[in-house]
């Protein structure tokens, strides 16, 4: 391995320095229980407060409105299942999402159907949109809850959530995105996008792990996913992730400024790596619209590839990346989010993520560029399937 190349950010981030630097006297110094009355607990809890006030700030909500809680899947299933377990005792039992969220919200989905409660999974059209006439013709009497995620975390397409937001919030239905992808690569807003619920995970804008938010607004009361303690005002049990709630505040600080210059210098990237690989290398498919698209994402699929073979030769060349196929989920089935979009299995085992960051350089570009049309070009010699 003479190089290394990090193209797999939408799985995880890197703690950036800035981060470290916030996190470590929590760590070290000023390693208080937050709930404890001594100096050095009040020195946590003001660090709490200090972290939420920041996060609020960053989606324009409350700070009453953030609860911090271990991740963002936690986030999704404290959303989902809290509102329709509230909403049952009002006489509705009705779910609203789509067919290619996260697992966090599709298994939270399919456990609340074991319980009961009606599911409608919207589909999504071959680019990987769906659409607020959709979420207005599924909407019904028993509805209590649409989620809809902001952006898709395998094929990057950005949903229109704020024209999904006035559709609920007319039919007086609640709305939850998840965000983990979208935050701190698109501007949000929590109020002016009538988002009443939205989840977000730190490890995505290069805080630790083991940390997220669930966004709650003002006036949604929903049952605690977690009991056995006061903390969160009451609604989250467990002693605080100090440390890491002081991270996570300060990288979304960061996240959050200037995001259009920065995000542009990644989505320049993205296109030249997008145009020089579907230039390269024959019969390749763009997984997602172009367009309304996270600016560091690409998704290609490959005819005649194996994507887990894919993998493990470009990481003997020192690039991380990731697949749609089954060695990323032990699961002898293909992305279920390419499926959704219509992708044939065989396609789809032969999918590619790669995911950039601001950090991305154009000499990382140019070799990812070198590497993939060498790798391709040898697996497809050695399949009995290619005839191209």
């Amino acid at each position: 391995m003479n190089r290394f190349v990090y193209a797999d950010n939408a799985a995880t981030t890197a703690v950036s320095e800035p981060v470290f630097q916030a996190m470590l006297p929590y760590l070290k110094e000023h390693y208080g229980n937050p709930s404890s009355i001594y100096s050095i607990g009040r020195e946590a809890r003001k660090a709490i407060e200090v972290a939420r006030q920041k996060v609020a700030s960053a989606i324009g909500a409350q700070p009453t409105e953030i609860y911090f809680t271990g991740s963002g899947t936690e986030s999704d299933n404290w959303a989902l299942k809290g509102v329709m377990e509230s909403a049952r005792a009002k006489g509705k039992n009705h779910l609203i999402t789509t067919a290619f969220e996260h697992h966090a919200v599709l298994h939270s989905a399919q456990k609340l159907e074991k319980q009961g409660f009606c599911v409608t999974y919207l589909p999504v059209s071959p680019e990987g949109y769906v659409s607020p006439e959709q979420v207005r013709a599924a909407i019904t009497e028993q509805t209590a809850l649409v989620s809809v995620m902001y952006a898709n975390n395998e094929i990057g397409t950005v949903q229109p959530i704020p024209e999904i937001g006035v559709v609920c919030r007319e039919a007086g239905v609640l709305f939850h995105t998840d965000a983990v992808q979208a935050v701190g690569n698109l501007e949000i807003d929590v109020a002016a996008q009538k988002i009443d619920l939205l989840s977000l995970s730190g490890h995505k804008i290069h805080a630790p792990k083991g940390v997220g938010v669930l966004y709650c607004r003002n006036g949604v009361r929903i049952p605690n996913l977690i009991d056995g303690g006061a903390q969160e005002r009451n609604r989250r049990g467990g002693t605080e992730n100090l440390a890491s709630i002081v991270g996570l505040g300060a990288a979304i600080e960061l996240a959050a400024q200037d995001i259009p210059a920065r995000t542009e210098k990644i989505r320049c990237l993205r296109e030249r790596l997008i145009d020089g690989i579907l230039t390269a290398v024959p019969k390749t498919r763009l997984n997602g619209g172009r367009e309304q698209r996270l600016a560091g994402n690409v998704n290609i699929s490959f005819e005649a590839v194996e994507g887990e073979a894919l993998l493990l030769r470009l990481d003997m060349m020192g690039i991380c990346a990731s697949s749609g196929s089954a060695c990323t989920s032990g699961s002898l089935d293909p992305s279920h989010v390419l499926l959704a979009i219509g992708l044939p299995h065989e396609i789809a085992h032969g999918s590619l993520r790669l995911s950039l960051s601001e950090s991305t350089t154009d000499a990382e570009i140019d070799y990812i560029l070198e590497c993939i049309p060498q790798v391709i070009h040898t697996l497809r010699a050695m399949s009995p399937v290619w005839q191209g």
